[in-house]
C-alpha cells in the first residue's frame, strides 16, 4: 500500500474522531496533558482514540523543556502498573498458580504508560514524535535518573515496533530524492560528509553503495545506513578510500566489499540494534549482485583506544613499558609528523602492539572488551583480521586512537561460530597477524 495513501487515510479517519468527541472540547487550552492521557486510555473507539492520541501529541510539542520533564515525571508516578488490579492478580495466583493466573498476573503487572504510548501511536505521525519524545527524555534523565523506568517502557516498545521484519532495506544512490540524500550528509558520524560533491564522490561511481534500512511509519527517515566501497584489497587506510584521485574500479572487477562507515540516524533509537543485521543482509545481497566478491571487512574507529593508552601511561601496571616508550606514546599528535623515517617506525611498532593489547586484553570491571565498536562487530560475529596504525591521520582519528583503524572480517560461513565464542566466553577471534602483536605481561 502506498504510505501517503495510509497517512491520508489515517489523518482522515482522526478528522472524524476529533468531529466525534468535540475535539476542542479535548484539546482547549484548559485541558491538562494528564486529563487527555487519561482519557485516551478510557477506552473510547478507534477514530475518537485517534483524535484523542493527537491531542495529546500535540499538547506534548506545545511544552517546553521543563514541562517535558514534568509530562515523563508524571508518566512515571501516575501511569505505573494499576497497583489495585496487580494486588489481586497476586493474590489469585498464590491461591491458584494456574496458567490463566499467571498470565493476570502478566498483563497487571504492565506499567499503564505501555498502553497510552500504544495508542499515542496511533496517531498520523505518532511514531515519529514517539521518536522525538525519547530523544528528549534522554535529556530528563540526566536531570532524574529515575526516569529510566520509564525509558524502559520505550524501549521494550520499540523492540517490537522496530522489529527486523518491519523494516526495508534500499539502496541510497545519487538519483534518490534529495531529502534523502540531505539526511545521509547529515547524518554521517563516522567520516564527515563535506558538502554535495563529496557525497557524489561516496555514491555515484560504480565501485560504491550505500543501503539503509527504513520503517514504513517513518517515510524517507533512514533509521541507519552503511557505506560501502568496493576494491580489490584490504584497505589500510581510510585515505584511500575517500581520495578524490582514487581510481575508480569496476563492480564486476571488485573481490572485497569493504563496511568503512555505519551510522545510526535517529538519536530516540538509540539502544535498539540494527547494524547487526543491516550488515549481513548488505553482505548476502552483494555477494548475490556480485558473486565475485568473495571478502566482507570493515575498516573501522577505534574510538577508545586513545583514552585507555592515556591510562596505561600513567600507570603501565602489568606492561613492559620503559621510560622511553611511556615518553613516546605520550607524545603529541602534532609532534609525530616531524619524526624521521627510523623513529615512525618504532613508534608505529608500539602503537600497534598496545592497539592488539587493547583489543584483545583490555576488559572493564564487568569483563567486556572495551571498545564499543570491537563490541559491535565481535558480537555481529566478526574477527579481528588487521590492526591499521595511521589508517586515519584526521584531526579526530589522531585524538581518539593515535590515527589507529581496525579491519573486522566477516566470513559469512564462522560467523554463528565467532558469535557465540564472543556471546558465551567473551573471547575475541583474532588473526594471527594481530596476535603475534601482542606484548609479555610482566611477570
Amino acid at each position: 500500500m502506498d504510505m501517503a495513501f495510509l497517512g491520508d487515510l489515517l489523518t482522515s479517519v482522526a478528522d472524524r474522531g476529533r468531529a466525534l468527541i468535540g475535539f476542542e472540547r479535548f484539546a482547549g487550552r484548559n485541558r491538562p496533558i494528564d486529563r487527555l492521557c487519561e482519557d485516551l486510555l478510557s477506552g473510547r473507539g478507534e477514530a475518537s482514540g485517534m483524535a484523542l492520541a493527537q491531542a495529546v501529541l500535540n499538547a506534548w510539542e506545545g511544552l517546553d523543556r521543563d514541562g517535558r520533564r514534568a509530562f515523563f515525571s508524571m508518566l512515571q508516578e501516575r501511569f505505573g502498573p494499576d497497583r489495585e488490579r496487580l494486588g489481586k492478580a497476586i493474590e489469585a495466583y498464590r491461591k491458584e498458580p494456574s496458567t490463566a493466573a499467571i498470565a493476570a498476573l502478566h498483563f497487571a503487572s504492565e506499567p499503564r504508560r505501555q498502553e497510552l504510548l500504544r495508542r499515542l501511536n496511533l496517531a498520523p505521525d505518532g511514531t515519529h514524535v514517539l521518536v522525538r519524545m525519547r530523544e528528549a527524555l534522554f535529556e530528563a534523565m540526566e536531570a532524574e535518573p529515575e526516569l529510566k523506568a520509564v525509558d524502559s517502557d520505550f524501549r521494550h516498545l520499540f523492540g517490537s515496533w522496530f522489529n527486523r521484519g518491519f523494516l526495508v532495506l534500499r539502496r541510497i544512490d545519487w538519483r534518490s530524492p534529495a531529502n534523502v540524500l540531505e539526511k545521509i550528509i547529515r547524518y554521517e558520524a563516522v567520516h564527515e560528509i563535506q558538502g554535495w560533491d563529496d557525497l557524489r564522490r561516496r555514491l555515484e561511481p560504480a565501485d560504491r553503495r550505500c543501503f539503509a534500512f527504513f520503517h514504513p511509519q517513518l517515510v524517507d527517515e533512514p533509521l541507519i545506513f552503511v557505506e560501502v566501497a568496493l576494491t580489490s584489497a584490504i584497505p589500510h587506510s581510510i585515505g584511500e578510500l575517500l581520495s578524490g584521485e582514487r581510481e575508480v574500479l569496476s563492480a564486476q572487477a571488485a573481490t572485497t566489499a569493504v563496511f568503512y562507515s555505519i551510522s545510526n540516524c535517529q538519536e530516540g533509537l538509540r539502544g535498539i540494534s540494527f547494524g547487526n543485521f543491516l550488515i549481513k543482509q548488505v553482505a548476502e545481497d552483494l555477494k548475490r549482485e556480485l558473486p565475485g566478491l568473495d571478502t566482507f571487512v570493515t575498516l573501522s574507529p577505534v574510538p577508545g583506544f586513545a583514552r585507555w593508552l592515556d591510562g596505561i601511561i600513567a600507570d603501565p601496571g602489568d606492561f613492559h613499558l620503559s621510560n622511553e616508550e611511556r615518553s613516546e606514546l605520550a607524545r603529541p599528535a602534532s609532534e609525530t609528523g616531524l619524526l624521521d623515517d627510523p623513529a615512525k617506525a618504532r613508534r608505529d611498532k608500539l602503537l600497534g602492539q598496545m592497539a592488539a593489547q587493547y583489543l584483545l586484553r583490555a576488559r572493564t570491571a564487568s569483563g567486556r572488551v572495551i571498545d564499543p565498536v570491537a563490541r559491535f562487530h565481535l558480537g555481529n560475529g566478526a574477527r579481528l583480521e588487521r590492526i591499521n596504525v595511521g589508517g586515519n591521520l584526521s584531526a579526530r582519528g589522531l585524538r581518539e586512537a593515535h590515527g589507529v583503524m581496525v579491519n573486522y572480517r566477516y566470513d559469512l560461513d564462522d560467523i554463528e561460530t565467532n558469535h557465540e565464542a564472543f556471546a558465551t566466553r567473551n573471547t575475541v577471534v583474532a588473526s594471527s597477524g594481530v596476535r603475534k602483536l601482542l606484548r609479555p605481561a610482566a611477570s
